[in-house]
């Protein structure tokens, strides 16, 4: 038994209560064990004594690349376990694990959980998390080895709680495997910096398989290697002459490989420069770029939109849309820009056009709300009525779920609903659902105050099945609208890209319908990758109109609103119209400019509420032509005449045109990041650490005042969330965040009104199957380090580990010293009581024999003679009296 070391120091406690011993009259033996027990009690002892019990947590990686050689040796596990059981106070728990944890049932049921990644780590924290405190436990890993994240972790938490772990290899090679094992590079290099790419193959000895590189999609070189004793390492140099994110894909490939998931690996790579302003344009020679170049701007012009790619936009600080339209640019691209002007900081620019703002498509898109002016075109400054024909693609594809609520042909009819929500009065709408046959859901019919009853029917159509008809589709579309005398007609057709069938003479069919002033926009759900993306891009492009591609049935309404605003709610006016300053430009530079009188047109749009204008229309709508915002940490900007091409001769003739775009790009560039910070990042499996590096003299009470923020957005398409920081050390903090397989994310850490960018960073495609040696080390290691083995005999798993039970025994004290405390009073009430201690006197009493009693004889009374020398009456026996008498006294009182 254990006593608290604070047992020591009641020892002087003691002297002083013996001290106090007559006053307390401890001199009762149960008062003495009372005394005691309270003494004991407050010392708080423990109890430690050698457990004879186990629980065994046996974890069964159920992953991709285990999960047959699991279930049949489970069979065989479980009866050794069992039959090797010690005693029945020892317990066995089965655990299925990959991407997730979770206990298996007793009837054995299989794992319904994600088997994409093996996520040893979370297995290990979840047993130690989850583990009986009072009680020995082993853990038992039946795995490959081949885990997708660092369990270093989770192995110091089970250390600490003295579980050791116990492995077994369950692996079955196969000697026509080739994988791609490691592709490595630099994480970040300077502009122009060569760099050393190193690729690693292993595969069956002697083989000769080839081998691609790529860069950004784009084939940089196609080799064919030789594995020697099972191994093949080679290198290659690059070096990229501008800043950004570049994404580097190895590949290999082999006839009759066991396993192609492991034959591709991908990384990025970051390379940095100054501050860099991406301008995105469809201008041969942009006048933009020219000025800006000439004013030590570090100009990246992108005119093919296929290379918009999130990774365009690290060590960008700015970027200008001008006159580009909304289908042109890549939905993830679009969706990127959010998060690089709200969280990094960014800047962004829309300048005017034809192709630009709402006549671009832009209205709802992912990029609308970051601008400071709104596109859709109120109903009184409309001057064209619209004839809109939507064609709905009702095959038996259309029934598949989205979500829990929806279905993709739910989707659809809200998109629907949408576009006629956005017609005016004076518009026309027709709805035709269509598979093999069309049915004409909504004949042409005039808007009016009827767009509650129209939406509602819209939204009734069902899905059928087969394919959609294209050509009867648009037949029956444009036989509706050539009853219109609309100034408009335009036709929207949503269709399935992997599923539209009967193309016919649709040709012909196009030729004749724009030649009557009609034009056609598709929606496609999917890609440009299906079967028939190409059919359909083709009738967009022959139609005059717009194609749109998406594999997130969820964005459908949007395309649907961004398409009719396009038609029917934007307006570019193309005649001259003056300006006039508000004289708001000050907030951007002090520097006053000189506005240029007149513009050549300019898109009609309205301010929001939080923008600044600082130029506007003189004519009858005072539409905004020149404001800016903050959106976040970034800020963004809408110049509504065009700066380059058509209807831009006033503006580039003016002479402070340079003056204008370097003012405004200074501003939406921002401010430099202060020196003494700076972040790291880098990914292990699926894990990413991120560390925030420090001055802690310049930084530590700023930071302390104002902690940093970290958010990380994904590709797909989610909201940016928060990371919690740990703080390491003075002037470093740390975090780290399990990704999922194939994900690529951006973040941004935020320092008062500073945002220190990183990413993109991915995880790659075949984690699962990289089989890296480096991860059955690091089990070994961590199996050691906790005093755990590698088990090949099962009859050995009970081992129990030298586990140390702790029992307090200041409950058990606490409730005897209570009841003695009863007892003790009890017997005082009751007068029952135990046999005293008799206390030592000062001086022993000596004992006295009682003197008789005198009797005098019954004579007659006569002097008696007495003799000189007799005794007189002895004082003595008069004291004795008195003494026996007190003594008698103090007894009758001590029993009342």
């Amino acid at each position: 038994m254990f006593l608290h070391p604070e047992f020591f120091l009641l020892i002087p406690a003691l002297a002083l209560v013996g001290w106090f011993w007559r006053s307390l009259r401890l001199h009762s033996p149960l008062r003495m064990v009372i005394l005691l027990l309270a003494v004991v009690a407050l010392a708080e002892p423990v109890l430690h004594r050698q457990q004879n019990s186990l629980d065994l947590h046996v974890l069964l990686d159920r992953s991709d690349s285990t999960e047959d050689l699991i279930d049949k040796g489970l069979p065989e596990w479980q009866r050794l376990l069992e039959k090797a059981k010690p005693t029945r106070r020892d317990n066995l728990y089965f655990h299925n694990y990959a991407a997730e944890i979770a206990e298996m049932g007793a009837d054995g049921s299989s794992f319904t959980g994600s088997r994409k990644l093996t996520r040893t780590g979370l297995a290990l924290s979840t047993i130690a998390a989850e583990s009986d405190e009072k009680r020995p436990s082993r853990v038992l890993i039946f795995t490959d080895g081949y885990s997708t994240e660092p369990v270093q972790e989770a192995a110091a938490q089970l250390e600490a709680r003295g579980i050791p772990i116990d492995y077994r290899i369950v692996r079955e090679e196969d000697a026509n495997d080739v994988r791609l094992a490691r592709l490595h590079f630099p994480e970040r290099v300077q502009i122009g910096e060569p760099f050393v790419i190193t690729i690693t193959a292993r595969g069956p000895n002697g083989l000769e398989v080839p081998l691609i590189l790529r860069r950004n999609g784009a084939t940089l070189t196609e080799t064919k290697v030789t594995l020697t004793e099972g191994n093949a390492t080679v290198e290659f140099t690059d070096r990229i002459p501008r800043s950004g994110a570049y994404e580097y894909e190895a590949e290999v490939r082999a006839e009759g490989d066991a396993h192609m998931g492991n034959n591709k690996a991908s990384r990025w790579i970051e390379v940095t420069g100054g501050p860099r302003l991406v301008l995105v344009s469809r201008y041969e020679n942009d006048p933009l770029a020219k000025v800006l170049s000439s004013l030590d701007f570090n100009v990246q012009i992108i005119s093919d939109s296929t290379q918009l790619k999130a990774g365009l936009l690290t060590g960008a600080k700015a970027v200008v849309l001008n006159n580009v339209p909304a289908h042109e640019i890549p939905n993830d691209f679009m969706k990127a820009l959010d998060f690089f002007v709200r969280e990094q900081g960014g800047g962004f620019l829309m300048a005017g056009g034809e192709r630009s703002f709402g006549a671009g498509g832009y209205f709802e898109s992912a990029i609308d709300p970051l601008l400071p002016i709104s596109m859709e075109l109120k109903n009184e400054h409309r001057k064209l009525s619209v004839a809109l024909a939507i064609v709905m693609d009702r095959s038996g594809s259309m029934a598949v779920n989205v979500d829990a609520k929806n279905t993709k042909m739910d989707l659809a009819n809200s998109g629907a609903a949408n576009a006629i929500d956005l017609l005016g009065p004076m518009d026309q709408v027709a709805v035709f659902a269509v598979d093999s046959e069309p049915t004409k859901t909504i004949p042409l019919t005039t808007v009016g105050n009827r767009k509650q009853e129209l939406g509602a029917r819209a939204r009734k159509i069902e899905s059928g099945g087969g394919g959609i008809y294209v050509y009867t589709a648009l037949k029956a579309a444009w036989e509706e609208l050539q009853k219109s005398q609309a100034g408009t007609r335009h036709v929207i057709l949503f269709t399935d890209a992997a599923d539209s069938e009967e193309p016919g003479d649709y040709k012909k069919l196009i030729k004749d319908m724009t030649d009557g002033g009609c034009t056609i926009s598709v929606i496609g759900l999917g890609t440009k990758a299906d079967p028939d993306a190409a059919f359909i891009e083709d009738v967009a492009k022959l139609g005059n109109g717009r194609i749109f591609f998406s594999d997130r049935p969820m964005d459908i309404p949007k395309i649907f609103a961004q398409e009719t605003v396009t038609i029917a709610r934007s307006a570019f006016l193309k005649d001259p119209v003056g300006t006039k300053a508000t004289g708001r430009w000050s907030e951007i530079s002090p520097k006053a400019l000189n506005w240029l009188p007149e513009v050549d047109g300019y898109n009609l749009s309205y301010a929001r509420p939080d923008a600044t204008v600082s130029l506007i229309a003189a004519d009858e709508y005072l539409g905004p032509l020149v404001a800016h915002a903050r959106r976040g940490l970034g800020r963004t900007a809408a110049v509504s005449f065009p700066l380059g091409g058509d209807y831009s001769e006033k503006v580039r003739s003016w002479p402070g045109y340079g003056d204008f775009l370097q003012t405004l790009g200074r501003f939406l560039m921002g401010d430099v990041t202060p020196p003494g910070i700076a972040i790291r990042h880098r990914i292990e499996g699926t894990r990413l650490t991120v560390d925030l590096l420090y001055d802690a003299e310049e930084w530590g009470q700023k930071l302390a005042a104002l902690p940093p923020k970290v958010r990380l957005q994904d590709d797909s398409g989610t909201a940016a969330y928060d990371l919690p920081w740990r703080r390491i050390a003075p002037g470093h903090f740390s975090l780290t965040r399990d990704l999922e397989e194939g994900s690529v994310v951006r973040g941004a850490v935020r320092v008062g009104e500073h945002a220190l960018a990183f990413g993109p960073v991915n995880v790659g495609s075949s984690v699962e199957w990289s089989f890296d040696s480096a991860r059955v080390a690091e089990l070994r290691s961590v199996s050691a380090q906790t005093g755990g083995r590698e088990l090949l005999d099962l009859s050995t798993a009970w081992l129990r580990p030298p586990f140390i039970a702790e029992t307090n025994l200041r409950l058990p004290l606490g409730i005897a010293l209570i009841l003695l405390i009863i007892t003790e009073a009890l017997m005082t009430r009751t007068g029952w009581r135990l046999p005293q201690f008799a206390l030592p006197q000062r001086a022993p009493q000596p004992k006295i024999p009682k003197a008789p009693k005198y009797k005098p004889a019954k004579v007659a009374p006569v002097m008696p003679q007495v003799k000189e020398d007799a005794p007189s009456p002895s004082p003595v026996l008069e004291e004795v009296d008195e003494s026996a008498r007190r003594s008698r006294f103090q007894k009758a009182k001590d029993r009342k």
